[in-house]
């Protein structure tokens, strides 16, 4: 079992701190943001699927389960870690 969770912590924290700062962009440059994730997603077109849903709805759900999602990556990180450095 894991008993140091810095490693989990801090990812959780800085997905968090990360999820935050991008949804402000999102609203302050929206057609930016669309311009941006096009061009991560390979070129998806990402325009003809509307606006940005930027409820506060939205926001809790996405930044809970995207920073409970980067604790577990975290967590299986030190342990794929700890096995791997042995």
């Amino acid at each position: 079992m894991i008993k140091d969770y810095s490693i989990p912590n801090a990812l959780a924290a800085t997905t968090a701190i990360v999820y935050v700062v991008c949804r402000v962009l999102v609203g302050l440059f929206p057609d930016a943001s669309f311009a941006i994730a096009q061009s991560w997603l390979h070129g998806i077109e990402l325009s003809q699927l509307g606006a940005w849903n930027l409820t506060a709805q939205s926001f809790i759900l996405g930044i809970i389960s995207l920073t409970v999602t980067a604790w577990i990556i975290g967590y299986i990180f030190i342990a794929v870690h700890k096995s791997f450095s042995k």
